[in-house]
């Protein structure tokens, strides 16, 4: 089970070729991957973005692509002449209607927009991408290894908190043992109340409508679907296939059983105890929405 939070980063250099790998990797419902690189090198993201994919089924995941060439021949300029002849011919023109003694210098020409322009030189992909994929093959190791290291962390907090659940389906299973006897006496208190003895219960009547009332404050086939959860939970979390999506969707199943179970329950002590449980439920939900 793997966390979708991580950050990794790696660095190689391969002849003259420098190359750096940043990967931040966040939560997200399904696969987002969002690219930076330097624009010479955007032709290769299709086949960064389907490494990531292979490995990484879901989560927003931002890759920052750094590349420095170090060939003599990396970089490239040229000079517009025609553009520099005419900037030289306006300043010169300027210079003589204002009377103006200083030269035309350098940085002038240098700093007129398109006069100096970089010109894009051709690169050998493959070469570049050896260097990039080792680089991206490290990263994703490393990043992988911190989403499992942040997973386990996670899974030992699920452990810890449906342990206590499971002992909490025991509580109520012991808590509702004896409907029948315990809704007998409480007609019994009810009708005494209300009659003050002064008319006869009918015990096949009292009988009748306690044993109607335990049936529906039955919860024995949700506490069964609860312990069944319990166990396709724990081998979800033991799977190594991606949990997240399957965990969200038990996690609904559990919530819906402890509905039913609280609107069933007459105990005030079996009430208590599925709050509890609530509450530790949507602890685990939010711990969920982390999960890959």
């Amino acid at each position: 089970m793997k966390s979708m939070t991580a950050y990794a980063s790696s660095e190689g250099t391969k002849d003259q070729l420098t190359v750096s790998v940043e990967i931040r990797s966040y939560n997200s419902k399904y696969l987002d991957i969002s690219l930076r690189a330097p624009h010479g090198y955007l032709c290769l993201e299709d086949k960064i973005k389907s490494m990531i994919s292979a490995d990484i089924p879901r989560g927003r995941i931002e890759i920052n692509l750094q590349i420095i060439d170090g060939c003599e021949n990396a970089y490239v300029f040229d000079i517009d002449e025609p553009k520099a002849l005419a900037y030289i011919k306006a300043l010169s023109k300027l210079k003589t209607k204002f009377n103006i003694n200083t030269d035309i210098s350098l940085d002038l020409l240098v700093n007129a927009g398109g006069v100096v322009k970089s010109v894009e030189t051709s690169k050998n992909m493959d070469k570049c991408w050896d260097s990039i994929k080792t680089c991206l093959d490290i990263a994703l190791d490393d990043l992988n290894a911190m989403r499992k290291k942040e997973g386990d962390f996670i899974a030992k907090d699920f452990i810890d908190r449906l342990g206590f659940i499971e002992k909490s389906v025991g509580q109520i299973k012991k808590e509702s043992e004896n409907l029948l006897s315990h809704y007998q006496e409480r007609l019994k208190k009810r009708i005494n109340t209300l009659t003050q003895g002064m008319i006869d219960i009918d015990p096949a009547r009292i009988a009748q409508e306690a044993a109607f009332l335990a049936d529906r404050s039955d919860i024995s086939e949700e506490t069964v679907r609860v312990e069944s959860h319990i166990k396709e939970f724990r081998a979800i979390m033991d799977s190594e296939e991606s949990a997240g999506r399957k965990l969200n969707f038990l996690l609904q199943e559990f919530g819906r059983e402890f509905n039913t179970m609280g609107s069933k329950a007459g105990n005030s002590n079996v009430s208590h105890i599925i709050v509890a449980v609530k509450s530790e439920l949507e602890k685990i939900r939010e711990q969920v929405q982390n999960i890959e």
